[in-house]
């Protein structure tokens, strides 16, 4: 019977204090008063980013692309080895959905060209900082790692006669910063030095020589933003390898193509612009497919 009373006795004492914490609680007031004077208030997250998901890399460049890029890669022998040429290897990824990246590599009698694409998906772990702003500044980061040089700035224009003299020397740039007649490969104008001055009279083709408008710069017409660098090996008497880098930010994604030719031949250069020009064109079809 003792065993009895003293059940009931212990939950009314539960009751009494049960009753003494809903009571103070029971004036409106919130458990976690975070942002005082605003309560209920809860701060906004930022917006995700435009991509969820990333292209399978190794199909994303097409193979008439790849042609051109990769002289040589038509006239494989072995059907086998030109398929895994066209198929390209990539590259170790853990997260499918936010690294991949693929590699392609042909050597031909006349040069080995080098091909490098990499997707890279941005995901912000900042509820108040967006996807894009995290990209946007992991790639001003890259931007920095680049050592873009500074923008050449043309002085006043020349005189009509020094103007008609430079333009009559091979590699000489006009005034409209594009480079007069086509430069052959192994051009020394095709050399970035990142500081001579294309407008220069005075400067005659020599090592080291490049138009304005190679040089490694910004590029506005491009992503939400982008750049091109430009960098030839200093390998000695061994042949030249010239590395042309294009790299973009659309939304929350940066893409990056890092595009290599070594001539087979001692003393012959790979062509700045033309490198230039074919790696520029394939950032802007991938940039068109992840906009489509």
């Amino acid at each position: 019977m003792q065993r009895k009373a003293y059940v009931p006795g212990v939950a009314a004492f539960l009751a009494v204090l049960l009753a003494g914490c809903t009571g103070g609680s029971g004036d409106g007031a919130t458990a976690d008063d975070s942002n005082p004077g605003q309560p209920g208030v809860a701060t906004e997250a930022a917006e995700p980013g435009k991509y969820r998901t990333l292209p399978e890399p190794c199909g994303a460049v097409g193979d008439k692309t790849l042609d051109s890029l990769l002289p040589g890669i038509e006239e494989i022998p072995d059907e086998v080895q030109r398929e895994k040429a066209y198929k390209g290897e990539p590259t170790l990824a853990y997260d499918t959905d936010r690294k991949v990246g693929c590699r392609w590599k042909v050597e031909s009698a006349d040069a080995t060209h080098h091909l490098f694409v990499d997707f890279e998906r941005v995901v912000s772990y900042d509820n108040s900082v967006s996807d894009d702003s995290q990209a946007e500044q992991l790639f001003t980061q890259q931007v920095e790692a680049a050592d873009l040089p500074e923008p050449v700035v043309s002085e006043s224009a020349p005189s009509s006669s020094s103007s008609s003299s430079s333009s009559s020397e091979p590699g000489a740039t006009p005034e409209s910063g594009s480079p007069s007649g086509t430069r052959s490969p192994g051009s020394p104008s095709a050399t970035p030095s990142g500081s001579a001055s294309s407008g220069d009279a005075s400067s005659s083709p020599s090592a080291g020589a490049t138009p304005t408008d190679l040089q490694p710069r910004l590029l506005d017409d491009l992503g939400d933003e982008g750049y091109v660098d430009d960098e030839l090996s200093d390998s000695g008497s061994t042949a030249k390898q010239r590395t042309v880098t294009v790299a973009f930010r659309t939304s929350n994604v940066v893409v990056t193509i890092e595009y290599a030719e070594q001539s087979a031949t001692l003393g012959v250069v790979p062509d700045s612009e033309e490198m230039q020009d074919m790696a520029r064109k394939l950032a802007s079809q991938l940039a068109d497919s992840l906009s489509g």
